[in-house]
């Protein structure tokens, strides 16, 4: 079976529709599936109810599809980013499901693996465990979450083989491996295409089994930063003639 396909467009035609549910990869800015996403804008689907750990940023990510309003409802941890998310929630135009981080990582790879739910602390007792179910195990109280499977994940990867085993590089392999296992279709952007063998089995993340169509990123794809929060070196921060010594090092920082 072909599973690769010249661009973003291509890959997705023939798969969207209006109402349906998403899993969107990656971790703030990092790792996202930014040219799906933007075929996914372009297509005009809307009535989107999208799972992701984030809602993006204004003018990127996610945040393209809340411009167009073509998002329903998000399924999320954090969301403090996006003024255009926080605009359409307060005024009603936007559902919004809050998540604990770790239970929305957990509920995204319980419906990969064919579980329907899961009981956990977290979250008992508070606004999200309203409306679910309670229980309690040797004394300790849990809520049960629902796992999620997708009709459709968009992700993003480092490296790929043609038949769609999948390497991912550090920030990115958040979210992305577990959606990649949880929906009906998967469709993956890649940095770099190569064939099968020359990816180390050990080194592979995702088997092919779960993805089904892949699209080569160009060379000059753009990767965006949320936010840049590097600090100065230390001979950066040091005027000329200054002590450097440990003592001199520890009093610049």
């Amino acid at each position: 079976m072909r599973k690769v396909y010249p661009d973003a467009r291509t890959a997705l035609d023939g798969l969207l529709r209006d109402g349906m549910l998403i899993h969107s990869g990656g971790f703030g800015l990092s790792g996202i599936p930014a040219a799906l996403i933007e075929a996914i804008r372009d297509s005009g689907v809307k009535d989107l109810t999208v799972v992701s750990n984030n809602a993006g940023i204004d003018g990127a990510g996610l945040g393209l599809l809340l411009e167009t309003r073509q998002i329903r409802k998000m399924i999320s941890s954090y969301v403090g980013e996006n003024a255009t998310f926080a605009k359409q929630y307060l005024a009603g135009e936007l559902e919004i499901e809050f998540n604990p981080q770790g239970t929305l990582a957990e509920r995204i790879r319980a419906g990969g693996a064919g579980i329907p739910a899961f009981f956990t602390k977290t979250g008992y007792g508070t606004a999200v465990a309203e409306g679910k179910e309670t229980r309690e195990f040797d004394g300790q109280h849990y809520v049960m979450e629902r796992g999620i499977m997708a009709d459709l994940a968009i992700i993003h990867a480092w490296k790929a083989d043609t038949e769609g085993n999948l390497v991912f590089r550090k920030t990115a392999r958040n979210f992305n491996p577990m959606m990649a296992t949880a929906a009906k279709v998967t469709v993956v952007q890649v940095e770099e295409l190569v064939e099968p063998g020359q990816i180390d089995p050990d080194h592979i993340h995702t088997p092919g089994i779960y993805v089904k169509r892949i699209v080569k990123l160009p060379a000059n794809y753009e990767k965006r930063i949320e936010q840049r929060t590097v600090r100065k070196r230390i001979t950066d921060a040091i005027p000329p003639n200054a002590n450097t010594s440990a003592a001199g090092a520890e009093s610049v920082a």
